[in-house]
């Protein structure tokens, strides 16, 4: 099952149920007015928003084509949107990039952070870029949805509370960090407003392909029209998503519509490429002893997708532009 929320002119949008291919869509209001709705009452909504899924792949229920720039992110807004760093390569290459060592417990304790929920971005929404200075980064990520999460959830229980995948692109402000870090508490306006992709899925959509809390598809990044990045989600994955909700459930509960992410995907083969600029900067530092490729500038574009083992798109894609204000 495969979920969006269409503009209406309110600050949550309105729920649909898109169809598989991602072609349409047909308004799913009888069931829950948002996605929000559906996941804090979702023992019923789940049920009858399969039911409506599978009349609209039949053709029995009115659709409307989809248009994707007419999509906010599918929670356009959440109570909680928390980052990992579950991709360790990620971590060692950005902490050489600033000349800092990663943590002695790199291997066995998680690291997050906690951005920003009020005001997420659409898939095809500007990013807004008050000064290139500030060294504009886009981060292509998997992020889940969970359902109500009770604190002191283990890695063998967590499955049960995701509800949803998506993409995510986790803009992040690279120069403003370093200072920030230098305070000793953490990340604030190094990490504007996040993207996220058209729809949002049920796991099951990814069939084998969601397997012990790891998406195992490729996720593609292009910058300008460029291939940069063709990165397996799946075997780099130091810490599953399950880990990950053990791990920011340890001392509290988190309600249902919390947003999850991976971290930055990353592989250790260079072949591979990048899904971020920064990991490029640290090779080129690693390789000719100065970082070459620059920053976002306002113009360029970056486009984040990910297909299925058939080759259709299954989140479809992130879509977006640096833009001044």
């Amino acid at each position: 099952m495969k979920l969006a929320t269409l503009k209406d002119g309110t600050r949550d949008g309105t729920l649909v149920v898109v169809r598989r291919g991602l072609t349409a869509y047909t308004p799913a209001k009888a069931v829950a007015p948002t996605l929000q709705a559906a996941l804090e009452n979702w023992t019923t909504a789940e049920p009858a928003l399969r039911k409506l899924a599978e009349a609209l792949e039949a053709g029995a229920v009115a659709s409307t084509p989809l248009d994707t720039a007419n999509l906010m992110a599918p929670l356009p807004r959440s109570y909680e949107w928390v980052d990992g760093s579950a991709y360790l390569n990620h971590v060692r290459l950005v902490r050489k990039a600033r000349n800092a060592e990663p943590p002695p417990t790199l291997e066995i304790d998680p690291l997050v952070y906690q951005g920003g929920g009020s005001g997420h971005l659409g898939p095809k929404d500007d990013i807004v870029l008050f000064d290139e200075a500030w060294g504009c980064d886009f981060e292509s990520e998997v992020g889940v949805i969970l359902g109500d999460v009770p604190q002191g959830t283990t890695a063998s229980e967590a499955g049960k509370h995701v509800r949803l995948l998506l993409l995510v692109n986790d803009v992040t402000l690279r120069n403003l960090i370093p200072a920030e870090l230098a305070k000793g508490f953490g990340f604030f306006q190094g990490k504007p407003a996040t993207g996220f992709s058209p729809v949002a899925v049920t796991p099951d959509e990814l069939g084998p392909a969601w397997k012990d809390g790891r998406v195992h598809l490729k996720l593609k990044t292009e910058l300008n029209g460029r291939v940069v990045g063709d990165c397996h989600a799946g075997p780099e994955m130091h810490f599953s998503f399950f880990d990950l909700i053990q791990h920011i459930a340890r001392t509290r509960s988190f309600s249902a519509g919390t947003l999850l992410g991976s971290g930055t995907v990353s592989n250790e083969d260079r072949a591979a490429g990048i899904s971020c600029l920064a990991e490029a900067r640290m090779i080129e530092t690693i390789e000719q002893g100065k970082p070459v490729t620059p920053f976002m500038k306002w113009g360029d574009s970056v486009r984040i997708s990910m297909a299925g083992p058939d080759g259709a798109s299954v989140f479809g894609a992130i879509e977006q532009k640096v833009v001044h204000p």
